[in-house]
């Protein structure tokens, strides 16, 4: 009995010393990323005045050409390719600061992945003069709707479809992007931002949606988990991916380990992203605590729709 006793003793002891260490662990985290200074942006970085993810610049004779990490259809977008046109300026606007710009007549604009190719140009108002900046980032979707990542969840009770999870193979779900009906608008801004929405997983989609969104969304240390800031407050999203072969319905362990550690992280919301599909149980954990979030395969659509209705 006083075996069991002291082992009873120091289990209690572990776990509160593992609750003590990921606490302490993600505050370091959010510190981090609210004290972080803004630096210039590299090639591939993303910075609050622009978001379409950098390849390349490079200024040759007066062209400054901007190239970015953008997916592209086979057919011209010519909406698409004025709002990477715009991004490019901001680019140039950057770049002022360290290289000379001076003999620049055109900023030249490249996209693409595998395939690049011009998608547009303009020319400067005179010889190292930029345009001023937009009244409105275009690719700030708050600027145009409400942000769906704070409202409040439909009081509609969702129940998942098993009914559509028997028309794929059990092993293997599709790429959700092939299954959305995504507005053409929405689209647009995903792409600008580096999502291709007809391979991108679901993950990809709730993040590239994040940084429209006016969040900047950094990875820790820890796989799948990321710090989303916006407006001084913190979302800790996690991401529970799928592979082929995986069951396709989300671990009821993996919604607790996630309702677990965001009631030990200090964040004002937390978002669990998966394109598998969601157990019953998470609908009694967001009553319980209205700040999570759960968006699973089943209820992607009704988010892009909310937006879409915004």
């Amino acid at each position: 009995m006083p075996q069991a006793i002291t082992a009873i003793v120091v289990l209690l002891v572990l776990l509160v010393a593992g609750w003590y260490w990921l606490r302490k662990r993600t505050a370091a985290q959010l510190e981090a990323i609210r004290s972080a200074p803004a630096e210039p942006a590299a090639a591939g970085d993303s910075v609050s005045s622009r978001s379409a993810p950098l390849a390349e610049f490079h200024i040759v004779g007066d062209e400054a050409r901007v190239t970015f990490d953008v997916p592209l259809d086979d057919e011209d977008d010519a909406v698409l390719n004025d709002l990477l046109v715009d991004e490019a300026v901001e680019v140039v606007r950057e770049k002022q600061h360290s290289l000379p710009i001076e003999d620049v007549h055109h900023v030249v604009v490249f996209a693409g992945r595998g395939s690049i190719r011009e998608v547009g140009r303009t020319k400067l108002p005179s010889p190292g003069v930029l345009p001023p900046p937009p009244p409105v980032n275009m690719l700030n979707l708050g600027n145009v709707t409400r942000d769906p990542f704070t409202a409040e969840r439909s009081t509609t009770e969702h129940a998942v479809s098993y009914q559509t999870k028997a028309d794929v193979p059990a092993d293997e779900l599709p790429p959700i992007g092939k299954e959305l009906k995504i507005p053409k608008g929405l689209e647009r801004g995903l792409r600008a931002t580096g999502v291709d929405v007809n391979e991108a997983a679901g993950q990809d989609i709730i993040l590239g949606l994040l940084r429209l969104f006016g969040y900047t969304v950094n990875a820790t240390p820890e796989p799948n988990v990321y710090m989303a800031a916006k407006a001084g407050e913190t979302t800790l999203v996690v991401v529970d991916p799928y592979q082929p072969g995986d069951h396709p319905e989300v671990d009821e362990a993996k919604v607790r380990a996630f309702a677990g550690r965001f009631s030990m992280s200090g964040t004002s919301r937390g978002v669990f992203v998966s394109e598998k599909y969601a157990p019953f149980m998470i609908y009694s954990l967001e009553k319980n605590e209205p700040r999570m979030r759960f968006i699973t395969r089943e209820r992607l659509q009704e988010f892009i729709d909310i937006m879409a209705l915004g």
